[in-house]
């Protein structure tokens, strides 16, 4: 039996990893009371009894949390943005990383939704010679609202909410986001992307896409499909694959993964501009099917384990 802390389980990302792993025979949970939730010494003690620590933390609370084990043997997940480029630490995507890695991590960083999206899109691709790390690439993302948190989901389901959030709206407009430095550490890429989050009026899902000229890439987007599908497909991955032209009447939905813990990699366009986009659930492979994923490799159970797969 796994014993399993979550230090902020009254978050979007900690109520779900809790609620998942709440249904599993082989996992037991330590919990806090509500008084004593926010106790240092009560945290403290829970930190170094469990065999995982889920951290679904603000970035400073975090990194407090992470001083306060003492307990060698303790295995953490950190679903904050603290640690996601910090030395010493595992970046939980296990497609990427390799699953061994992941296996034998002590801390490991959980990705960013929109990271995760862009990551798997262009990580193959430099390791394929079809990308170039010097690249200058843009990339727009669409999420639901559920990726904004406790506060973003009252405001839009709110009775008397802003009519503005009614349409799609774009933030991280200053190029400042904070998903950009794992984006641009994890793919080695020498600048970061042009990037462009936005939020609309749907619960959960995430489409992340990333254009690119035919020119500027050595081969074509036959070659560029043959790559995703070597990478994931023939790879084994169960939890990302590549699709072949998702026939949706000439849309593609941000919503279509929603509930699942899986993501889809898709090519289109033509020989002159070429579209690569992964969609996911920002709320599974996004953020707490991606951390469950990761503690089922760290606790040697099938990656699968808990999750929803249906590609």
């Amino acid at each position: 039996m796994t014993k399993v802390f979550i230090d902020g389980a009254a978050g979007t990302t900690g109520l779900r990893i809790c609620d998942r792993l709440s249904e599993r025979e082989d996992i037991s949970l330590i919990t806090l009371s509500e008084e004593s939730r926010k106790d240092t010494a009560a945290r403290k003690q829970a930190l170094n009894e469990a065999d995982v620590v889920f951290l679904c933390l603000p970035d400073a609370a975090a990194v407090e949390a992470v001083g306060l084990i003492e307990n060698e043997a303790v295995k953490v997940i950190d679903a904050s943005t603290a640690h996601r480029t910090a030395p010493g630490w595992v970046y939980g995507f296990p497609e990427i990383v390799g699953k061994e890695a992941v296996a034998n991590a002590k801390r490991l960083a959980n990705p960013g939704c929109h990271a995760s999206g862009f990551i798997a899109l262009v990580f193959p691709l430099i390791e394929a010679g079809l990308l170039s790390k010097d690249a200058t690439l843009t990339c727009f993302s669409l999420t639901g609202y559920s990726g904004g948190g406790k506060k973003m989901i009252a405001d839009y389901e709110s009775p008397d909410r802003d009519p503005l959030l009614g349409a799609p709206r774009q933030y991280g407009i200053t190029q400042s986001h904070k998903h950009l430095p794992e984006m641009q550490a994890v793919t080695g890429l020498t600048m970061a992307p042009a990037f462009c989050p936005i939020v609309a009026d749907f619960y959960s899902g995430m489409e992340v896409t990333v254009p690119v000229f035919g020119k500027d890439i050595p081969g074509s987007i036959e070659d560029i499909k043959a790559a995703y599908h070597s990478f994931y497909n023939l790879n084994g991955s169960k939890l990302v694959r590549y699709a072949d032209s998702p026939d949706e009447g000439g849309f593609l939905s941000a919503a279509a993964l929603s509930g699942l813990d899986t993501m889809e990699i898709s090519v289109s366009g033509n020989a002159e501009r070429i579209l690569l986009t992964s969609r996911f659930d920002n709320l599974g492979k996004g953020a707490s099917g991606a951390a469950i994923q990761n503690m089922n490799l760290m606790i040697g159970c099938p990656e699968e384990t808990g999750l929803t797969v249906a590609l």
